[in-house]
């Protein structure tokens, strides 16, 4: 039998070439795995949808992990609640304040299991540098994707592509796909506004309603919703995260199946 060494270099390279082989040729590109991100990821999924998530960091949960200022909890309104029932996410009801209090911790984990374990595949350290569009009409079909070690070590490297139906935005405060279409696409007609200063219950209702296409085969939830449309930030309430998940999943599903 050969050394084990050569063994685990040849499992690990043969089974990740199986993988992006695979995913080449995505239904619905996910960038970001923050709270809307994973949660379109499980919708899209289970519906039938081959889901891929790309995460630059090396880990879930995008804003969730630092709950309230460091503090290990956050809140939800009770809109939230059928997809934390979803999901199994425990929480508890404080009357006082009508929110719903749950660990930061458990939300990140069950929110990156659901995804996964309804047929999401989440791939971390990929950074989408830019976008794959045709023109006349203007639309988006995939991406353009590097390992997120190259730009941070400085290097020119020349990136490769996923080709997708659907590309979703779901990279939060920063909307860092938007920013892409804005600066590259001067023709999509899009211009990204910023966030505005916090106003939890009117941000906690805009992000949702905003949620959707932006331009054909480009999508957008959660706060980077809020950097498109100029909606106020909202803090530690995540509800309209999830709610946005799953509705431009929704969306997605009626216009690509």
């Amino acid at each position: 039998m050969e050394p084990l060494e050569s063994r685990i270099s040849k499992a690990i390279w043969r089974s990740t070439a199986e993988d992006w082989l695979k995913l080449i040729n995505a239904d619905v590109v996910v960038v970001g795995a923050g709270p809307s991100g994973l949660t379109a990821a499980k919708y899209l999924a289970s519906s039938g949808l081959k889901t891929v998530v790309l995460e630059r960091r090396l880990s879930f949960g995008g804003g969730i992990g630092g709950g309230g200022m460091l503090l290990h909890k956050i809140v939800v309104d009770a809109r939230a609640l059928p997809i934390l029932n979803e999901f199994r996410v425990k929480y508890e009801y404080v009357s006082e304040y009508d929110l719903y209090v749950l660990d930061s911790s458990e939300l990140m984990a069950k929110l990156a299991a659901g995804a996964i374990d309804s047929g999401a595949k989440i791939i971390h350290g990929i950074t989408v540098e830019d976008l794959i569009v045709r023109e006349d009409p203007f639309r988006v079909v995939g991406v353009v994707v590097q390992w997120s070690a190259v730009p941070l070590a400085g290097l020119h490297v020349d990136p490769l592509f996923i080709y997708s139906r659907a590309v979703v935005d779901a990279t939060g405060h920063d909307a860092e796909v938007l920013k892409i279409l804005e600066r590259k696409n001067p023709s999509a007609g899009i211009r990204l506004l910023g966030e505005r200063s916090a106003y939890s219950e009117l941000s906690e209702a805009r992000v949702v309603e905003m949620t959707g296409k932006v331009v054909e085969g480009l999508y957008v939830a959660g706060m980077a919703v809020a950097a498109l449309k100029h909606i106020h930030r909202m803090g530690p309430i995540f509800s309209s995260m999830l709610l946005s998940g799953k509705k431009v999943a929704e969306e997605i599903v009626r216009e690509v199946r």
